[in-house]
């Protein structure tokens, strides 16, 4: 019997008990080029208040896969964190603000990275269904106790926690700072250390590249475009309070790639005016679906879809060095009215969707950083917005095999700390090319709305 084109998925409620049994921070294992004192210069691209956030990262891996004449799980992860700080030092470093608010990466002693070891009595069984995000796996990603949300400064920029479970198998935590590496940045670095890991010595390939100055802005800075996707809205709708004031649940869906392609073919306007990408589709449908569920008002209010678009291939003066893992994202923001989201047609959302996506360029680029050295965002805005993350198309399992084959699951595990967010992510079976799985959060009450809009209502 064939799985339906949309599954809706369940985790399990679960409390994880655990035991911490050491905190160390790994310095680089030799002499890296920068001494205390030094910094470096990040982009405003690094800088921009979406960017000052730790990507919270969970792995598991079976226990059939773990040679026990190996080294420990820890001593094995530690070491080659060591060794790939050398060529990734930025990554040893901290970040201290300077004038006008501004990121830099600074160098002292006793700095490095942060791992964690512990051990739960727990087995992998007991975790539920683990191709599917649990916000009750939250133990397994190391906070400090008492730690700020968005706290950036002054805190090791990899916190790494390994879990080793009672039936020999175990997670990888992992939280990297946004500030250095957007998520292909990301997949390099995770992709060196597994490298590293597998063979026993260092192996980066690309060599990483830092080169931050590229994005400098211009003098004087030129901001050519709007920027909507940073303006500070005043929330004037009933999006932001009904999902701040009841606490949102996590729903997931995997989506099979027939029901993506049939989306994408139902999204194209009939008279072929414009080819739209199953992105398009995927991001406008889910926007109209969840503005219909929450049942927003007025609906007259102009609401926002955000979402980052890889700006790499954008870049013409000069190219990109092969091994730059600094971020190079742009934010698209469409805009529209409530009445046009849930009475519009599908084919009219979508356009909106492609004509943001569409209008990120070199020039859109450098105005970003020029916006953003003019008038640099001290907040994030979330009036009247949902933002959508892709990250089907990072090699995230690809890359994170350590030794012990691929991960059985790679991915966040809770969206609920930001509601308006929805994570576009990749099945991590194999053998189901092109299947996504979608997270989104919502209010409760409002969850069978959703699904049936999702779903049924196209």
């Amino acid at each position: 019997m064939a799985l339906p084109w949309v599954q809706e998925l369940h985790f399990a409620h679960l409390k994880i008990s655990l035991t911490i049994d050491g905190i160390v921070p790994v310095m680089p294992s030799s002499s890296i080029p920068a001494s205390p004192g030094d910094s470096l210069y990040l982009s405003n691209l690094d800088d921009m208040i979406g960017a000052r956030v730790f990507t919270p990262t969970i792995y598991f891996y079976q226990s059939g896969n773990i040679n026990s004449s190996q080294k420990p799980v820890m001593k094995i992860l530690g070491d080659a964190l060591a060794q790939v700080l050398v060529p990734y030092y930025p990554l040893s470093g901290r970040l201290r603000e300077t004038e006008n608010g501004k990121l830099e990466v600074f160098f002292g002693p006793k700095q490095g990275a942060l791992m964690v070891e512990a051990h739960s009595e727990m087995a992998l069984a007991d975790l539920g269904d683990l191709t599917v995000p649990n916000p009750g796996w939250e133990p397994l990603i190391f906070k400090f106790p008492d730690e700020e949300p968005y706290k950036v400064l002054d805190m090791p920029l990899v916190i790494a926690q390994v879990t080793v479970f009672r039936c020999g198998g175990f997670s990888l935590g992992l939280r990297l700072c946004h500030c250095i590496c957007d998520g292909i940045g990301a997949m390099q670095f995770v992709g060196a250390w597994a490298a590293t890991a597998k063979a026993g010595t260092l192996i980066t390939n690309p060599q990483p590249c830092w080169e931050r100055e590229l994005f400098l802005p211009r003098n004087p800075p030129v901001a050519k475009f709007r920027h909507v996707e940073f303006m500070r809205i005043e929330e004037g709708s009933s999006l932001t309070m009904s999902l701040w004031q009841t606490k949102p649940v996590q729903k997931c869906y995997r989506v099979s790639r027939e029901f993506q392609s049939h989306l994408k073919n139902l999204a194209q306007p009939d008279d072929d005016a414009f080819s739209c990408t199953t992105f398009d589709a995927m991001a406008a449908h889910i926007w109209r679906s969840w503005v219909r569920a929450l049942d927003v008002k007025p609906l007259n209010y102009e609401l926002r879809l955000t979402f980052s678009v890889n700006a790499r291939q954008k870049l013409q003066n000069p190219p990109l060095k092969d091994g730059f893992y600094g971020n190079v994202l742009c934010v698209a923001c469409a805009t529209s009215t409530v009445s046009k989201l849930v009475n519009g047609r599908l084919s009219d959302t979508t356009r909106l969707v492609r004509e943001a996506r569409l209008n990120v360029s070199d020039e859109y680029l450098k105005s970003t950083v020029d916006f953003i050295q003019v008038d640099r965002p001290k907040q994030l805005e979330f009036g009247g917005k949902l933002t959508i993350t892709q990250w089907t198309r990072f090699s995230i399992y690809e890359c994170a095999d350590f030794g012990w084959a691929r991960p059985i699951y790679a991915g966040p595990i809770d969206l609920t700390p930001t509601p308006q967010v929805c994570v576009f992510l990749p099945e991590g079976n194999a053998d189901l090319n092109g299947t996504m799985v979608m997270c989104i959060c919502l209010p409760e009450a409002v969850t069978d709305k959703f699904t049936e809009y999702f779903v049924s209502h196209i």
